[in-house]
């Protein structure tokens, strides 16, 4: 399979050069340039397999001669066997709605699911290359805990972690800021995660850089994170045995939801996919009213989602206007400035796809106490979001994606129903163990001196 980027399509790219650089040279995210489409006869043998065959099956298509089919399912199988869950994702009920639990690796995110993937993948890559790799990302919370735990003590690896400072939660910071290997570098930036993430493109732009350090991003961006966390969704399906089936799915940075799209392009019968937000509600807006226009961030209940513009919406932006990357170009520079209306024919488009709702920080709190009183349940504040936005739409039969275990929000719950979720026994040391990271102003440059230093 080869690749292109969504702001040139003019030039092909492997999957080898597409995982590696995470980012494309001229700012653009890589899309395939094909899709296989599945078949209710393809399905139908897809069905019940085991979710670490199905990722083989599934993620297969997309690296092409990258790895063969016997080393990709025994990379599968060691991903995954960090997991508490045999299955690697569990179903439940809450009322007539069904969570997907996807908090049941290492650090208790969702992200542990593509992220456990891409740390073997890596590491697979470097067993057949002498090079060392510097991975830099940018996390508002769970991203940087999972590489991390992903990354840690790898041989020619080392990761750089951007977090906004004092706007993630304590048990979010300390997964990252405790971690003691040689290769881990945990960097507060003194602003928000636009801010970092902003801080992390501009590297990937200069070219002369990032070459100099052999970079590379595990973001959303990377295009193995979207294939790893799209198994879920025909995962979910198979389970459920429905025609088809609708998601809700917290989002931030786009990237979660979009993976439930390029299944839905696939041939996964999706009916809808809602983007549930939070008062960062730049993507309820784009979709319900085509108003994509970013206001200053706030600081929320549910930290990974306090973002303003959505990297992976270029991907939906592209597709809509029908694979033009000249297209991709003009809107791109119309969201840097601050200006982009979706045009109306773009906009009926996506709502075919889509749904939006947002939940405001009372009521995020109001569904974590009346899930609690009623079901039993304790929701993550970005869960209880996901939650929300269904019951505003009146969508009781719909699957919402449960991206993180509600330890990791004290503060959130003892608001909610005054009391604490305990972190699991295994991850209870890292309260008390010594933080280690550097402070640092948003200022590029003084991340990529920083960097240099350390490579």
């Amino acid at each position: 399979m080869k690749y292109v980027s969504t702001r040139n399509n003019s030039k092909e790219y492997n999957f080898e050069e597409v995982f590696i650089k995470g980012l494309a040279d001229d700012g653009g995210l890589y899309v395939p340039t094909f899709l296989r489409k599945y078949t209710h006869q393809d399905l139908l043998e897809l069905k019940n397999l085991s979710y670490n065959e199905l990722s083989t099956k599934i993620i297969s298509q997309f690296l092409s001669d990258f790895i063969s089919k016997e080393d990709l399912s025994s990379l599968v199988k060691k991903s995954y066997s960090t997991f508490r869950e045999k299955d690697v994702v569990k179903i439940s009920s809450i009322g007539k709605l069904k969570l997907l639990e996807l908090f049941h690796g290492p650090t208790l995110a969702f992200k542990d699911v593509a992220m456990q993937f891409i740390g073997n993948l890596y590491e697979y890559y470097l067993s057949k290359n002498d090079k060392k790799i510097n991975i830099v990302v940018a996390t508002s919370g769970d991203t940087g805990a999972a590489a991390i735990n992903a990354i840690k003590g790898k041989s020619n690896l080392n990761i750089f972690v951007l977090h906004p400072n004092n706007r993630i939660s304590s048990v979010q910071r300390k997964l990252m800021t405790t971690v003691e290997e040689k290769n881990v570098f945990n960097i507060a930036i003194d602003g928000n995660f636009d801010d970092c993430q902003n801080i992390v493109k501009s590297m990937f732009s200069d070219l002369e850089f990032s070459k100099s350090i052999n970079m590379s991003g595990v973001n959303s961006i990377n295009w193995a994170r979207i294939i790893a966390q799209a198994v879920y969704y025909f995962y979910t399906y198979f389970k459920l045995g429905s025609e088809t089936v609708s998601f809700s799915v917290p989002t931030g940075n786009f990237g979660d939801v979009f993976a439930g799209y390029l299944a839905k392009k696939m041939g996964l019968p999706i009916d809808k996919l809602i983007v549930a937000t939070n008062t960062n509600d730049i993507l309820h807006r784009a979709i319900s009213k085509g108003d994509y226009v970013s206001k200053q961030v706030k600081e929320t209940l549910s930290p990974s989602m306090d973002i303003q513009l959505a990297s992976n919406f270029e991907r939906l932006i592209y597709y809509i206007n029908n694979s033009e990357s000249s297209k991709t170009v003009d809107i791109m520079k119309k969201i840097k400035q601050n200006s982009y209306q979706i045009e109306n024919s773009n906009l009926e488009m996506i709502q075919k796809d889509f749904l939006s709702e947002s939940c405001n920080e009372q009521e995020t709190l109001d569904i974590i106490k009346k899930n609690y009183e009623e079901n039993n349940i304790i929701l993550d504040p970005h869960t209880a979001i996901g939650v929300g936005a269904a019951n505003k739409l009146s969508f009781n039969d719909c699957v919402v994606l449960s991206t993180a275990h509600p330890c990791k929000f004290p503060d959130a719950i003892k608001n909610a129903i005054n009391k604490y979720e305990e972190l699991p026994q295994k991850l209870k040391h890292v309260l008390d163990k010594e933080e280690n990271f550097e402070m640092m102003k948003n200022n590029t440059e003084e991340v990529k001196k920083f960097i240099k230093s350390k490579v």
